[in-house]
């Protein structure tokens, strides 16, 4: 795994509908149209935020987390004229001794159903295996996100099994996760 591609110069995804790409202070209404959403993060290990300062606050912590070789946020955009930010994507746990990394993702409410997350995460998982060189690609997701474990199946993703009351997601407790993953390997063979 090459992570210098990852961080040494933050890293812009393009496919044919959509653009990852970093997320700055600029990008404050749409971030909180996304994180001040109850809906948004019912699945997550994510407590809503309703204060636009406490936003603005966290995009400044998605700098700090790139610079620390982290995580790496993305914010997904559907139309890089008007610079609509109507989701978001991270890589994390880059663990170098195993080849692995793990993903997560969040949109918008207003753009759920329109495949945008399934599009965003192909395009991810093409620049993780294609140009990182990751060999295994996981997520986490919380047994009752239907919605995200279809986006998953759709990318090749293949659920593992449940880790029963393994983790503890801040606002949920102790939770029980699916884990889901994808290796190399297999993205190749399905190209």
């Amino acid at each position: 795994m090459d992570t210098n591609i990852v961080f040494s110069e933050f890293p812009i995804i393009k496919s044919d509908s959509l653009v990852l790409k970093k997320i700055d202070v600029s990008h404050l209404e749409d971030v909180y149209e996304i994180y001040s959403n109850d809906t948004v993060f019912q699945h997550c290990g994510i407590i809503p935020k309703h204060n636009k300062e406490t936003v603005k606050t966290m995009i400044g912590h998605f700098e700090r987390d790139y610079r620390k070789k982290s995580r790496v946020k993305w914010g997904i955009f559907c139309n890089t004229e008007t610079d609509k930010l109507v989701g978001i994507m991270e890589a994390f746990d880059f663990n170098q001794k195993v080849n692995m990394v793990t993903i997560g993702y969040f949109l918008a409410e207003s753009y759920w159903g329109n495949g945008i997350a399934t599009n965003a995460l192909k395009a991810l998982i093409g620049f993780l295996f294609d140009d990182v060189n990751v060999n295994r690609i996981q997520a986490e997701v919380m047994p009752a996100n239907e919605g995200s474990k279809k986006v998953l199946g759709k990318n090749g993703f293949v659920k593992e099994g449940t880790l029963r009351q393994a983790s503890f997601w801040s606002g949920k407790g102790v939770v029980d996760l699916e884990i889901y993953s994808i290796l190399k390997h297999e993205y190749q063979s399905n190209k």
